[in-house]
């Protein structure tokens, strides 16, 4: 791997060759707490490439005994709901408290481009210098869910790695947000004050998977917010709960002046102690090791498939043909379908 840096002004940049870490070098490291190796670790198992495929696998599968133990913490939000503002004022009280936290944020990557943002970093400035705090922006590339494709592999990462809470920001695709639940033992949904036309634009589903609503910037207009924390809540007592032994419900919070943060969080662990004494929390965890398997086969059996020359030649002239409106996308779908019944050299 090489890193580029600049030289003095005038003076030609140097491109400097990293030297590649071996699994035990990666395992050791991050067993340690030493953030330039997971941060490196976590680029191994975000890697498209198949040369990085077989040591990313390696390191988890060393590290699986020392996962598990984090809060893992889902948040997303609608756009403006200040989600990097809430997460660095929650994130800091948690580090005061000595929890070590983890923030995965991940940035909407363009469909034209393939380019993200990554500002995340940048607009939590002081829990980025916390020392017993961890920030990585990755891109969404696309995926579904409004997170990235190996989020949960960073989430085991930083497990290993000695973080108590894990928060994984996501991007607000609304649609697709049971992949973050999927994935979190908590799910926080953030809105603004003023529900009413919000309200009916907010996707039922994301009100169906969330653990808790939180109005924020609740000290901009009370008002406007008392009455959306009303809305919500009347929504969510006509919802079936995920749960049976909880009950999810709605609240005001300023994350600009810290104000209503530790109740959110005291109902987090209220949900967390409820969810083990009920024997949901373990029955949770090992659901969503079942979606994650499949959801990995469907990756891999579809990266594998298009991989084959044979299939990627053909699906180009197919793609072409759909574009063109001579073919319709099932006639294409099924003849690449049988594809998979030919014996491949």
């Amino acid at each position: 791997m090489r890193t580029v840096s600049g030289g003095p002004k005038g003076q030609p940049r140097k491109t400097v060759r990293r030297r590649v870490l071996s699994t035990d070098e990666i395992v050791d490291g991050i067993l340690a707490g030493d953030r330039t190796i997971l941060s490196r670790a976590i680029t191994l198992v975000e890697s498209r490439n198949a040369r990085h495929f077989d040591q990313a696998q390696d390191v988890l599968s060393r590290l699986m005994p020392h996962t598990g133990g984090s809060q893992r913490i889902g948040i997303t939000g609608v756009p403006g709901v200040g989600k990097s503002t809430f997460i660095e004022a929650f994130g800091k009280n948690l580090t005061k408290a000595g929890k070590k936290v983890a923030v995965l944020a991940v940035d909407p990557t363009s469909a034209r481009s393939g380019g993200s943002i990554l500002g995340d970093k940048t607009r939590m400035n002081e829990l980025s210098i916390d020392p017993n705090a961890y920030i990585r922006p990755s891109p969404s590339s696309g995926y579904l869910g409004g997170v990235n494709r190996m989020t949960r592999e960073t989430i085991l990462l930083c497990e290993a790695a000695g973080f108590d809470v894990v928060l994984v920001e996501t991007v607000g695709a609304g649609q697709s947000e049971t992949m973050v639940a999927q994935m979190t033992d908590f799910f926080l949904v953030l809105m603004l004050p003023g529900a009413g036309d919000e309200l009916q634009g907010i996707k039922k589903g994301v009100l169906e998977i969330a653990d808790l609503i939180a109005v924020n910037k609740a000290d901009a207009d009370p008002a406007k917010a008392r009455e959306a924390k009303r809305e919500y809540s009347s929504a969510l007592r006509i919802l079936q709960p995920s749960s049976h032994h909880w009950r999810p419900q709605s609240i005001m919070v300023s994350a600009l002046i810290n104000d209503g943060l530790d109740q959110v969080w005291d109902l987090i662990n209220q949900h967390r102690t409820i969810m083990e004494n009920e024997g949901e929390f373990t029955a949770k965890r090992a659901r969503q090791q079942r979606d994650w398997m499949w959801t990995m086969l469907r990756d891999r059996l579809l990266e594998t498939f298009t991989a084959r020359e044979d299939v990627a030649g053909r699906l180009k002239a197919l793609e072409a043909d759909v574009l063109a409106g001579s073919t319709n996308p099932t006639a294409a779908v099924e003849e690449m379908l049988g594809l998979i019944k030919t014996p491949h050299a």
